[in-house]
């Protein structure tokens, strides 16, 4: 085929196109009245989550902000004195996160969740850095029932080495020598 008819036919297929489209009711959406319906795993503004028994599920191990490609999170630890680690404070920069979820995957205590929720837009960006207290909720989540401390065999309140969901018993090391 010679390259005068090829251009002839691709120039006929866009008029088409275009011819298609033009008789066509116009789709409308209006947005603030009407959303449209998400999908399931809709990934979008970040919470953090709580146990069942209403205590912060993050321990502060710092995976999130070392997995962040655009490092929007940051954090410090600490620990009561009950053994149990927390965020004393935690910041996202909402302004910088990209909605990847990696820090969701990457959280072992199911602390970081996101949700659908996507409406973020600000005039001052500043208003765009969440604190902790803006981000708890007081429920958890996808996760309703899974408590990280019944589970880690971390020795708290929750019970000691050996008698936590799904843990043996400690092995004597002395028992074994001969």
């Amino acid at each position: 085929m010679s390259p005068a008819l090829e251009a002839v036919k691709a120039l006929a297929a866009g008029f088409a196109t275009t011819l298609k489209h033009l008789f066509r009711k116009p789709i409308t959406e209006e947005y603030p009245e009407y959303k449209r319906p998400l999908p399931q795993r809709t990934r979008a503004r970040i919470i953090l989550t709580r146990d069942p028994d209403g205590g912060e599920r993050c321990v502060a191990c710092y995976l999130c902000s070392a997995v962040c490609p655009v490092s929007c999170i940051s954090m410090q630890s600490t620990e009561r004195e009950d053994g149990r680690r927390y965020a004393a404070w935690f910041r996202i920069n909402f302004s910088r996160c990209i909605y990847c979820g990696l820090c969701e995957e990457a959280c072992p205590t199911s602390a970081i969740q996101l949700t659908p929720e996507f409406e973020t837009c600000e005039r001052d960006i500043l208003t765009l850095v969440y604190e902790k207290e803006d981000l708890l909720i007081d429920h958890g989540g996808k996760d309703k029932e899974y408590n990280f401390y019944k589970y880690a065999g971390v020795v708290t309140k929750e019970g000691v080495k050996g008698e936590h969901i799904k843990e043996s018993k400690p092995v004597d090391v002395k028992s074994n020598l001969p």
